[in-house]
């Protein structure tokens, strides 16, 4: 949407119909937008990485989060916000546009104005357990606002090897593999066995004292056996969302990068 408004400036000014200083004015805030103090919105974002800027919720005030999303609605198709309480989009919900969503496993809030185009195949989130949901929903929900299908194949840890053995094929035409996994995270190494796929390993939280938060199971991660790993942090699942969607998005040359 961004960079469809700064084609649509030129043209005016090219057309004679906008004089350069009032085109002047309006690119002034492109770069970047100051909200009330507290914020600086980079507004470029879009353009340079196809997705714009996601907003953190947690540590934020509601009022913080809801005008900021707010902004990003008024320029961009899609927006997200990562780790938003169901207390604060409680207090928040009737500030927000009509048609942003909360999805409350995850804790993400979406808006996502660009549902009908055409998602692009590619990537599985799989996980250890049922325990993982909440990062692996952060993962599949992010990589379908940026235009991915994801296949959802939850439930298939190591501790009943045969669950995940039955989900061959499917891991195998997959471009990119999302593991998601607490306790001591071995599952990562195993799907990296078993594809030829690069996996991007999320170590949870979720485990006994002995996980240590979720410790444990990155550094199993970290140091996997098994080639064509790579691991993002504790409980990132946001992060691993936006990196599979972009190994992803490299399978289709002829599709550059949605512009926001």
């Amino acid at each position: 949407m961004e960079e469809e408004r700064i084609r649509k400036l030129l043209e005016e000014v090219q057309k004679g119909r906008l004089d350069v200083d009032a085109a002047f004015d309006q690119l002034r805030s492109l770069p970047y937008e100051e909200i009330a103090g507290f914020a600086r919105i980079d507004n470029h974002r879009a353009i340079r990485q196809g997705f714009p800027e996601v907003i953190f919720g947690q540590g934020k005030t509601p009022d913080q989060v809801a005008q900021i999303f707010n902004h990003l609605s008024l320029k961009n198709d899609r927006v997200l916000a990562t780790r938003v309480s169901p207390e604060m989009y409680a207090e928040i919900r009737h500030a927000l546009p009509a048609d942003a969503f909360y999805h409350a496993l995850s804790r993400l809030l979406i808006l996502n104005r660009s549902a009908h185009n055409k998602l692009k195949d590619g990537i599985v989130v799989a996980t250890g357990g049922t325990a993982d949901l909440p990062v692996a929903e952060e993962a599949a929900l992010t990589a379908e606002l940026m235009g991915h299908a994801v296949i959802r194949m939850y439930d298939v840890g190591v501790a009943g090897l045969h669950r995940l053995l039955d989900q061959t094929n499917t891991l195998q035409k997959a471009r990119v593999i999302v593991v998601v996994a607490g306790m001591e995270g071995a599952l990562a190494s195993v799907v990296a066995g078993l594809v030829s796929a690069p996996v991007v390993a999320v170590p949870t939280s979720i485990g006994y004292g002995a996980n240590f938060h979720g410790l444990a199971a990155l550094l199993t991660m970290v140091n996997s056996c098994a080639t064509g790993v790579a691991v993002v942090n504790i409980d990132n699942g946001f992060g691993a969302g936006m990196l599979a969607a972009m190994i992803n998005r490299l399978g289709y040359p002829d599709n550059p990068p949605a512009s926001a």
